[in-house]
């Protein structure tokens, strides 16, 4: 296995060492009002603790309301003299990936996604890709291999629409037949389909050969240009606060919290005629997400394994923050690498080249949950293969909702001061 460095699209050096004089502190006990302005255009207004921000508060829960997609700060790429101040170490190449097979999962909230199970050429583990919506698809996954029947396809999950008994086909093609359908559907069936709803143009049936054109064309189409920035959360596996219900992070939380923002309802096109959306919705309770995708890293304990971090947990107890404790562990404060979460964005078409460009020509891009300035930089890959156009915070909700729901408690919020004081990270919306 290559020994790649931190944060390894790019790789950045480990954080500052630890200060023992902030060991102690809490996020309502950071001056936050006296920090100097952060990188580029993102000047964070001052954050407050829970028991200032009253229930009644136009920000409280969010500042929004729940239903509505979440507000976002526009991210800038560095201008020339910026990158050549601190050039960031890139790596030669991002890792190869290919999704091995997907599934669809009906969640508890009533929307359906697809869980992509990757393999890869740098290590053993089998990350995760988590699918909301419809209009997000792996070429890898739709690749057909040697030898395979249509059955096998379905079996591994490489099939348009939705399994049923007796189903012998995984091709479009046969789904049209299926449903009566002797020209391209419009828009809202491929969705339904879960296609691209805005694909390139085929040509009429009549001018194809087999149809494998108009097949191929409508699973590779790329995100629609109506819904804006797909959105993305990158996520390393955290056992401790996903699982056993841990209050040291609020990793659990922020999982959660990005599934949510993917399930809610896509805005409806002024465009859309009104019959199309009755077709599409008639035997449905929910509209259909916008959706996203959650890149799940099984990168445990910022990438040091579940066993180191029980032993930071200990140091935490004697005394240490989290950085501390990696550090005394002899560790990086973060040895996290993004290199396959920016291979696997490009794998599912959220790259710069599949994206294309909006009505006004700019390069489209991404919109990614995060308060961390590094994951921006290293998940767009070392030729900026992806691009961040867009980061939402994900403000603790314990902060939002005045201490009505949300992870809380002493330790949680020492491990926040810290990822402020220590890592730089933004929690602020």
């Amino acid at each position: 296995m290559p020994d790649y460095p931190a944060h390894a699209s790019p790789a950045f050096p480990a954080a500052a060492p630890p200060r023992p004089e902030l060991r102690d502190r809490t996020v309502s006990e950071l001056r936050l009002n006296d920090r100097p302005p952060l990188q580029q255009q993102e000047v964070a207004p001052p954050l407050v603790s829970p028991a200032v921000t009253p229930p009644d508060s136009p920000f409280h829960a969010g500042g929004q309301r729940p239903d509505r997609q979440p507000r976002s700060i526009p991210v800038s790429s560095p201008s020339p003299s910026e990158t050549e101040e601190e050039p960031p170490t890139l790596l030669q190449r991002l890792p190869k990936v290919w999704c091995e097979v997907r599934a669809r999962i009906p969640t508890t909230t009533g929307q359906e996604m697809f869980l992509h199970l990757y393999h890869n050429d740098v290590d053993e583990k089998e990350h995760l890709a988590i699918v909301f919506g419809p209009h997000i698809r792996s070429r890898s996954l739709d690749a057909p291999r040697p030898g395979e029947t249509e059955r096998d396809r379905m079996i591994r999950g490489a099939y348009v629409g939705t399994l049923f008994p007796g189903r012998t086909s995984s091709r479009v093609e046969q789904i049209r037949k299926d449903a009566g359908v002797s020209s391209r559907p419009s828009a809202g069936y491929l969705s339904a389909l879960n296609a691209p709803g805005h694909g390139p143009p085929s040509p009429a049936p009549s001018e194809q050969a087999d149809g494998r054109e108009e097949e191929e064309g409508d699973i590779a189409g790329s995100y629609p240009l109506e819904l804006g920035p797909p959105m993305v959360r990158i996520h390393s596996e955290c056992y401790t606060g996903e699982t056993v219900w841990s209050a040291r992070c609020d990793c659990g939380e922020q999982l959660d919290e990005a599934a949510r923002l993917m399930s809610l309802p896509a805005p409806t096109p002024a465009s859309t005629p009104s019959n199309e959306v009755s077709e599409l919705h008639a035997n449905s309770e929910r509209l259909p997400s916008c959706g996203g995708v959650i890149v799940y890293l099984r990168q445990e304990g910022r990438g040091i394994g579940l066993g180191e971090k029980l032993k930071a947990y200990n140091l935490q107890d004697l005394g240490h923050d989290t950085m501390e404790a990696n550090l005394l562990l002899r560790h990086p404060g973060d040895a996290r690498s993004y290199g396959l979460a920016t291979a696997m964005l490009l794998d599912l078409g959220l790259d710069r080249k599949t994206l294309g460009q909006d009505h006004l020509g700019q390069d489209r891009g991404i919109k990614l949950l995060t308060n961390n300035p590094d994951k921006v930089r290293a998940v767009e890959g070392p030729n900026r293969e992806v691009k961040v156009i867009e980061r939402v915070p994900m403000v603790p909700l314990h902060w939002t909702t005045g201490g009505e729901k949300g992870v809380h408690g002493p330790e949680v919020e020492r491990y926040l001061a810290t990822k402020i004081e220590k890592f730089k990270h933004m929690l602020s919306g």
